[in-house]
């Protein structure tokens, strides 16, 4: 009997099955069934297990207190439950923002106890190893690793709900007209504008933008966490983001958990140009250069128009050099094999803690943060204006606003 195999699968179909197990990565989190929902909050109290089996058990505290203490950790642990509460959607918690850094800190402080306690453990097994028997571990031992973790925590909070400082960079493009050598434009992503990140914090980064003599302003992607109602008022400053050549926004993957059509349309009332699919060409004094757009690869479960940087490029002048504005960078080969010259994207919060880069850069084809050569062509991944409140610390890999100015390249 002779083996059959089945046909290879078109490009096209080829193409749509990898969007849709990339969808699914992505939305596996806001769309669980009951299991991956109880595995995702098992996940999360795993931590502070650790921490009350290994790190208050051992104290020599009344048994009252260690339960309200153990009881206090396991409710911090399953803060991502509380959001889904307060709001339908782990996204977006609607909590006063005093009570979202307060879980935030709480939950950082819990994953940095319980890393410090498994160092300590493994400390110990050693001294035990060494020393033939067994080794006592003083309450003021256990006591100085949470202050530890605890002022870690703080630190990661503060880092990540702050103003971003400004990070300049110049990049070098080949064949960049010379009327646009020295061009300034400023890059914001990530901004998650939500009860951690209010209207407060977007009008002083607003402030901070407008006063960076920018000629062009992208945003890409990732604007908001909640519905349009919830996060009207918030994100009412970015009206006032100002540029000579515009402001020009792309969709990230939270826009299409929170009714993709309101918010695109919000975005256009408020003066910013959409990009999804799409380019338009800068001109100065006869020199061009095409700033193109595509939507996020999130787009095709919902049925809303997949990324497509052939249709985005699509009557573009064929010797000016593209700026690709593209919320996720996994993709990055394949702009540079279109001849993209420069791909600007975000997502990744640059992996908010050092050693979590690591992971993160795992799932977006290792790329995580700052700039990188792909095959001739710079991509810059910004770590972000803000990031997810869901998870906000940041250690070792600050927020930016990001002014980057063009350089002729030969």
């Amino acid at each position: 009997m002779t083996a059959t195999h089945p046909a290879p699968l078109p490009h096209a179909r080829r193409e749509r099955r990898k969007r849709r197990l990339i969808f699914q990565q992505d939305l596996a989190v806001e769309k669980p069934t009951f299991r991956r929902r109880l595995i995702f909050h098992l996940i999360f109290g795993l931590p502070a297990l650790l921490v009350v089996t290994r790190f208050l058990a051992p104290l020599e505290l009344p048994l009252s207190v260690k339960g309200v203490v153990a009881i206090l950790l396991l409710a911090a642990s399953q803060y991502h439950y509380w959001c889904r509460l307060s709001s339908g959607s782990v996204f977006s918690p609607e909590f006063p923002r005093p009570l979202v850094i307060l879980f935030n800190w709480a939950f950082g402080a819990t994953i940095f106890l319980a890393l410090l306690q498994v160092l300590l453990d493994v400390g110990t097994l050693i001294a035990m190893a060494v020393h033939g028997g067994g080794v006592d571990v003083p309450d003021a031992v256990r006591y100085a690793i949470a202050a530890v973790a605890a002022a870690l925590a703080a630190i990661g909070v503060h880092q990540a709900v702050r103003v971003p400082p400004i990070k300049d960079i110049e990049i070098g493009i080949r064949g960049l007209p010379p009327q646009f050598d020295g061009y300034k434009l400023l890059q914001l992503t990530d901004l998650h504008i939500s009860r951690l990140f209010p209207a407060k914090w977007a009008r002083a980064v607003v402030e901070r933008a407008n006063g960076l003599g920018a000629s062009l302003i992208v945003v890409t992607g990732d604007l908001i966490d909640g519905s349009l109602a919830a996060r009207r008022a918030d994100i009412e400053p970015l009206r006032d983001l100002r540029a000579p050549d515009g402001v020009y926004v792309i969709p990230g993957n939270h826009e299409y958990f929170f009714s993709y059509h309101e918010w695109m349309a919000h975005y256009a009332a408020m003066g910013m140009r959409l990009l999804e699919n799409d380019h338009v060409v800068l001109d100065r004094e006869g020199g061009k250069l095409v700033l193109a757009g595509v939507t996020d690869l999130s787009a095709f479960h919902s049925g809303h128009p997949a990324p497509d940087l052939a249709a985005a490029l699509k009557g573009a002048p064929a010797a000016a050099p593209v700026i690709l504005l593209d919320h996720q960078p996994r993709e990055a080969r394949r702009s540079a094999a279109s001849g993209v010259a420069l791909q600007l994207s975000g997502h990744t919060h640059g992996g908010m803690v050092v050693g979590l880069d690591r992971l993160t850069a795992r799932a977006n084809a290792g790329y995580v943060s700052g700039r990188y050569d792909v095959n001739g062509m710079t991509l810059y991944v910004n770590n972000g204006t803000a990031l997810w409140p869901g998870f906000a610390l940041r250690l070792g890999r600050p927020s930016e606003l990001t002014r980057i100015t063009l350089r002729r390249s030969i």
